[in-house]
């Protein structure tokens, strides 16, 4: 399989490992009553999202089960609020620090592959084993991204490059570009993997059909507005094909009965006309289902006469005689979606959405709000974390209180945004769509709902490798636990204990202000039995057929305490 190479590659393929570990400082919680003192599960971080994913590992490794991103285009413009020709400040100097003099060499394409690499290693680690990423791409590095994403999530872990036709053309090249790109890989069994999307229209068409259920319409008149909605709207024949309404103003459709295959033949056998009492026509090739199954679905005891002259027996559906081929019935209400689609047409109105939230534009280029949720509606998973790690105005937030509100779901959110207007913009939208926003007949309810505010904060381990001791002790038992067990730390009731796992008690016996000795009193003082003991501690005056004979294992704070 093909591999891409650039300048810098090997300085940033296992960068992801040499990230500094620095824990999350919550700043505020709004919509909750802050008198519990309790985070939100929903998370706003502010800080470089390198760093940011690395400080997610403790608590999220494994457990995103989808990932939005919308990284910079790398379009060469100067003019976005990204600057998305690399050059931010803060890239040009990590550059420096990781790849060093040869940065002073780099494209703008090495640039976005270097910045890109390491965050996609840290997505990828997040994302529990049934998860899903998302990206939104467009031509100017679609090529390279694929190929980063095979080399880290795996070719066989491909699902779709969807084509967004976003219906407003750039003109910037000579010709009317009107698409971007979303590329879409599973942790791992890409093939197990469904997507679904409601079809487009369906509220016009429910809505259409409640009024006049309410006003008592006759139904042959609704057929008919219903016909003409369809034509002017165009819509896809996933919907036009449900044109009939039943007595209960139910909308069905017909759906064919022909054996499907061309090559091959389907069962043959009678179907009995309601009123002549005759066969019917029976298709060229056969039926599409054995007769027992015609059977279940055909019922001669419920006989419904329509406003056109035909039949319904049960869920099948015959002509005025026994000349046409009697169809099956199908209610839209159960065929409501169908997979997604690998070419989404939806027009470009991000910049519409934040107007009505800011009443001006205050972010270049923002993803709709309906393309957000029509992704992350996408996989069944109502209770999903999602993760963007891109977040720029906040679009994904949006959209997870929207779906949370239509389907009663309880999916939560982790945004991450490095530049200044993540509290003034990116939450800020957040707080005016849990609150509600807008005037007069523009003006939409409030979603409900919460978020906690968090700034990176300090190191764990110093430039010098000791260990921060500016960092709360929780924090740092949180880390030791993780590097241990993978698990999220739970305080417990012994001191130094951290938890006890597979027969193995682990203590983490320290003290800011003084060293720590693991000798024999301090192992008398142990309260948790357990067939393995692994002890930090400053110092050990074990003697080693003692530590063998009771299966201790000494870590020396902090130089074993493992960085990940």
């Amino acid at each position: 399989m093909p591999t891409l190479n650039w300048i810098g590659k090997e300085k940033v393929i296992n960068h992801h490992q040499d990230v500094p570990y620095k824990i999350l400082e919550p700043q505020y919680t709004f919509g909750l009553d802050n008198k519990t003192g309790n985070a939100s599960e929903n998370k706003i971080i502010h800080g470089d999202n390198l760093e940011a994913l690395k400080s997610l590992l403790p608590e999220y490794e494994g457990k995103i089960k989808c990932i939005y991103i919308d990284p910079p285009y790398n379009t060469g413009k100067e003019n976005w609020v990204y600057n998305d020709n690399v050059n931010h400040p803060k890239l040009k100097k990590w550059l420096g620090q990781v790849v060093g003099k040869e940065s002073e060499d780099l494209s703008r394409h090495d640039k976005w592959l270097c910045m890109m690499y390491p965050r996609l290693k840290l997505l990828h680690k997040l994302l529990s084993n049934d998860g899903i990423i998302f990206i939104s791409i467009d031509e100017n590095e679609i090529h390279h991204l694929r190929m980063l994403l095979d080399d880290i999530f795996g070719h066989s872990n491909f699902i779709e490059q969807i084509t967004w036709n976003k219906r407003v053309p750039k003109n910037d090249k000579g010709i009317g570009n009107i698409h971007e790109y979303i590329l879409l890989y599973a942790k791992k069994d890409s093939k197990s993997h469904r997507f679904t999307q409601l079809k487009e229209g369906l509220d016009d068409v429910f809505d259409l059909v409640l009024k006049h259920k309410k006003k008592n319409t006759p139904i042959s008149q609704v057929e008919k507005e219903l016909k003409t909605l369809y034509k002017k709207n165009g819509y896809d024949r996933g919907i036009t094909l449900y044109n009939s309404l039943d007595k209960d103003y139910e909308l069905w459709g017909k759906i064919n009965l022909s054996w499907p295959n061309g090559q091959t033949f389907g069962p043959t056998y009678d179907v009995i006309h309601p009123k002549t009492g005759k066969p019917c026509k029976v298709p060229d090739r056969g039926w599409r289902w054995k007769k027992e199954t015609f059977d279940e679905y055909l019922d001669y005891e419920n006989i419904e006469i329509l406003s056109d002259g035909s039949f319904k027996c049960g869920k099948i559906w015959f002509a005025k005689d026994e000349n046409t081929q009697p169809s099956s019935i199908k209610y839209l209400n159960e065929v409501k979606d169908f997979l997604l689609r690998s070419i989404i047409s939806l027009k470009s109105s991000g910049g519409i959405d934040l107007e009505l939230l800011f009443d001006k534009s205050t972010f270049d280029y923002p993803k709709p709000v309906r393309l957000l949720e029509l992704l992350l509606n996408s996989f069944e998973d109502k209770n999903a974390i999602i993760l963007d790690s891109f977040a720029g105005s906040g679009t994904t937030a949006h959209a997870v209180f929207n779906l949370n509100n239509q389907d009663g779901g309880n999916r939560k959110f982790i945004l991450v945004e490095m530049e200044e207007y993540a509290n003034t913009i990116t939450a800020e939208r957040v707080k005016r769509v849990i609150n509600g926003y807008g005037e007069g007949k523009k003006a939409v309810e409030g979603s409900g709902g919460d978020f906690t505010y968090y700034e990176l904060g300090q190191p764990l381990f110093k430039e010098d490798k000791m260990l921060n001791e500016e960092v709360p002790l929780l924090k740092i038992l949180e880390y030791v636990w993780y590097t241990e067990t993978k698990e999220v730390f739970k305080p417990q009731e012994e001191n130094y204990l951290l938890g006890t796992k597979h027969d193995t008690a682990y203590y983490f016996y320290y003290q800011k202000d003084s060293l720590t000795t693991l000798d024999e009193s301090y192992l008398r003082s142990l309260k948790t039995k357990a067939i393995q003991y692994i002890i930090y501690a400053d110092l050990c005056l074990l003697d080693q057929k003692l530590m063998d004979k009771y299966h201790i294992v000494f870590k020396k704070i902090p130089r074993d305490i493992t960085r990940f």
